[in-house]
């Protein structure tokens, strides 16, 4: 697995108001790839996104109550779907749990997630609306 960070996933109580306040507050712009379901700022080689609570959670299958679910996840981005396969065979040989098996998800990508000793959450997914470089920054 490369050493690299594609994006911080934070989720939020009320997109709209999380959103207006990176946007004023720290002055940050969106990126293109922006919607109505979710916000994305480019960041020095990593995006940060902004999600609803509540879909974060059901994307990786978890409760969005309780100790199971801390609002966040980091996500590792590959540049194909059977790279994601391999990455999570080779993670699971290693031992790490896997939380959701590598599946087709509602945006239009193919995501798995699995957690760090801390239950962390990790996506490991391919998103076809989200070019990477050589070196698998985003290109938003």
């Amino acid at each position: 697995m490369e050493q690299r960070l594609t994006i911080i996933g934070l989720g939020v109580n009320n997109l709209e108001v999380a959103t207006k306040f990176y946007e004023e507050k720290f002055g940050w712009k969106k990126t293109n790839s922006s919607n109505e379901f979710i916000s994305f700022f480019q960041l020095n080689g990593i995006l940060l996104s902004l999600y609803p609570n509540d879909k974060l959670a059901e994307d990786a299958k978890v409760n969005a109550e309780g100790s199971g679910f801390k609002k966040f996840t980091l996500a590792y981005n590959t540049k194909s779907k059977q790279e994601v396969d391999e990455l999570i065979e080779v993670l699971e040989a290693k031992g790490v749990r896997i939380v959701k098996r590598p599946e087709e998800v509602f945006w239009g990508g193919y995501s798995s997630y699995i957690a760090d000793m801390d239950d962390n959450l990790w996506e490991i997914a391919f998103n076809p609306f989200m070019p990477m470089d050589e070196k698998g920054n985003t290109i938003a």
